[in-house]
């Protein structure tokens, strides 16, 4: 299995006192770094034999796995929750942060507190709804250590002492083989079958661009390695691109704002992809432009940061 990159959510120009310069590091960096670890383990685990391997390994690459995917899911999350005002928090949520922590201050000063006492240590605070319970939780997440984000577990097995030393002393491995065998599979699959119908996490739906098509950063990536012709259209604004110093490799910068002076230059007989700074705006709309004159063009999800996030070729804008 390979994890693929999820687009910025958030526009960084419209947060109030965070710089988009923080969000792009933050984006690019630690949450690109995270996926490429993740995905390197996965490589890992999926060549390795259980069985030829000691378990202490294997126990290891599956904590480092664990720790990586929480923290892919978790800078996730945290992308989604930038781009309002976190002042006003609408009747629906007020009511539920109401029902389950007595006010919306109660909640704010906890979990405000939360975040807090993790300032010299590590962690994320996180707000929680357990769909067991229908309510919402604020919870501390040290070292991405925590059950995977937004997980709904359907079989479990407790390997604290407390769980199997009564019956059976230090014998960690006759107790699994005990609870092994005691495993009821049509409850478990009751809860899977519940699991499933869990929507997802929404990710990000621009309707105004609902009916333009559009490409991964992995797949642009796939058809580079493959060598199929494509030509790639860099079109951030004039106004980004003279503060930027790189360039997506393969592609070349056509100024947005002029499409009617170099549209010529372009080919019909192969697929164009356009992208601007996060894959909002400007690279649908330089897209919609080349299909109406005929183009086979799509915009790449994510723009120019979701490339650098994948560790995509760049080169020196020149």
């Amino acid at each position: 299995m390979r994890y693929h990159l999820a687009p910025l959510f958030c526009r960084p120009w419209t947060l109030n006192g965070i710089s988009s310069r923080l969000i792009e590091s933050h984006y690019e960096n630690n949450y690109g770094d995270a996926l490429r670890r993740l995905n390197a383990l996965t490589e890992e685990l999926e060549a390795l034999d259980p069985a030829a391997i000691p378990a202490h390994v294997l126990g290891r690459l599956k904590r480092e796995e664990s720790a990586a995917l929480n923290s892919t899911l978790l800078h996730e999350l945290y992308f989604a929750s930038l781009g309002g005002d976190g002042r006003v928090v609408p009747p629906a949520m007020a009511d539920a942060l109401v029902r389950d922590f007595g006010s919306v201050d109660r909640w704010r000063r906890e979990f405000m507190a939360l975040a807090t006492s993790l300032a010299n240590d590590a962690g994320w605070a996180v707000l929680t709804y357990v769909p067991r319970d229908g309510r919402l939780i604020n919870q501390t997440a040290s070292d991405h250590r925590q059950s995977v984000a937004g997980g709904i577990p359907i079989l479990a097995i407790d390997m604290y002492e407390h769980a199997y030393h009564l019956d059976f002393g230090a014998n960690a491995q006759a107790y699994i083989a005990a609870f092994m065998r005691n495993i009821e599979w049509n409850a478990v699959q009751g809860r899977y079958e519940d699991a499933t119908k869990v929507a997802p996490p929404r990710r990000l739906v621009q309707k105004q661009f609902g009916d333009v098509p559009a490409i991964s950063v992995e797949e642009v990536a796939a058809m580079l390695e493959a060598g199929t012709p494509v030509q790639i259209i860099d079109a951030r604004p004039r106004h980004y691109t003279t503060k930027s110093q790189d360039i997506m490799a393969g592609a070349v910068w056509r100024d947005p704002e002029r499409i009617d002076e170099w549209i010529g230059e372009l080919s019909k007989t192969e697929p164009v992809v356009t992208y601007c700074v996060y894959g909002f705006h400007i690279g649908c709309e330089t897209a919609i432009t080349l299909r109406k004159a005929g183009f086979d063009a799509r915009y790449m999800a994510g723009g120019h940061y979701a490339w650098k996030a994948i560790k995509g070729p760049v080169k020196l804008l020149q």
